[in-house]
């Protein structure tokens, strides 16, 4: 993977992606955007499942009316994220950080994809039982949980050294 990533360092691409100053600020700053949306989301659909908020709709309601702005966000998400390591790649493939949040991602996509199909289903059923289980509450906790993990083990990234040897990171 350092290979790979040394390579993809010295590219033509990455090049302009390092020399220009404010590029990487940017790409950073749309993303951090991008992820509290995603956050915000997670976070609205949760509270309905739970009750606590927009009890006036159903559950399909709510996720009609944040899921495009999930979806939406992960797609910028995707694409400023391949920037940023297309910017730092040694930085970003080398880190355990970055792979653990990788992983988390795509079971975070799984799990919202699975759920909003699901609902798309059977939304009344989901309304009338499956809101009230407590498998689908503990889901919603786990989800949630998920995403704050992807923000933690983001920032953790700048702090590979954290894992010790278990870091991707060649030793100096």
């Amino acid at each position: 993977m350092n290979d790979f990533a040394q390579w993809l360092a010295g590219t033509s691409l990455s090049l302009a992606i390092q020399t220009h100053l404010w590029f990487i600020p940017t790409v950073q700053s749309i993303h951090i955007v991008c992820i509290g949306i995603v956050l915000a989301s997670v976070f609205m659909i949760d509270l309905r499942i739970f009750g606590w908020a927009g009890r006036d709709q159903t559950l399909v309601q709510t996720t009609r009316r944040f899921g495009p702005w999930l979806w939406a966000a992960l797609g910028v998400l995707l694409v400023t994220g391949a920037l940023m390591v297309i910017g730092e790649p040694v930085r970003e493939l080398m880190s355990l950080s970055f792979w653990l949040k990788m992983t988390l991602i795509l079971a975070g996509i799984v799990i919202a994809t699975l759920f909003q199909f699901a609902l798309r289903k059977n939304g009344r059923q989901w309304e009338e039982d499956r809101i009230n289980r407590w498998t689908t509450k503990s889901l919603a906790i786990l989800t949630l949980l998920v995403w704050c993990s992807i923000v933690v083990l983001g920032r953790l990234i700048a702090y590979d050294h954290v894992w010790g040897a278990w870091s991707l990171r060649p030793i100096a």
